[in-house]
């Protein structure tokens, strides 16, 4: 492991010699994650890419790799549909997650390789870093952080970042936020 790994410990993630509050899936962390769970999957996974809302953060603050969400994106998670776990750019009737929300938790998605590129049906789908409902609420299997932690990692952790989950790094529950749940606190690299 390295300072330019994403690690989840039982206090946080840590990323270039910050620990940042996060909260995981409802489900804690499983090995064998599956399509509606809730839980956020075991292994090293990588970033493959930087998703985010044009109308709500400035593509300058952003890297130049970073793709804006359009009106029609959608990310398919109906495990029975060729693009089962991939990105999608129209309502097709099946299951699908509209990525431009009227709350802020996409406003900037690192989407996981998790089950991707070539998705087993019912392993799971949508695993992003995105921004936290509040501090400790858990997500339906994603990291999610602060919204000013959400921007330093996507500032810092290019495609190909390592994202390092471990069972029990959370203690099976989400790793506890800071006390006001503002930015993350250095830490030894």
């Amino acid at each position: 492991m390295s300072p330019a790994d994403l690690v989840l410990t039982p206090l946080g993630l840590r990323f270039r010699g910050r620990r940042l509050p996060v909260s995981i899936g409802r489900g804690g962390i499983r090995r064998d994650k599956a399509e509606g769970d809730g839980a956020t999957p075991a292994g090293e996974l990588r970033v493959i890419g930087l998703l985010y809302r044009p109308d709500r953060i400035a593509a300058a603050s952003l890297p130049p790799w970073a793709l804006p969400i359009g009106l029609r994106d959608r990310w398919c998670d109906a495990p029975d549909h060729p693009a089962y776990n991939h990105l999608v750019t129209e309502p097709f009737g099946r299951s699908e997650e509209r990525l431009r929300r009227g709350d802020p938790l996409y406003d900037l998605i690192l989407p996981l390789d998790w089950n991707w590129p070539d998705a087993v049906p019912g392993r799971g789908s949508a695993i992003f870093i995105h921004q936290w409902r509040r501090p400790g609420h858990p997500t339906a299997g994603c990291l999610a952080l602060a919204r000013a932690d959400l921007i330093f990692v996507a500032r810092h952790a290019p495609p190909g970042t390592r994202v390092i989950i471990r069972p029990g790094a959370a203690g099976g529950r989400r790793a506890q936020p800071s006390r006001d749940g503002s930015k993350g606190r250095a830490v030894p690299a």
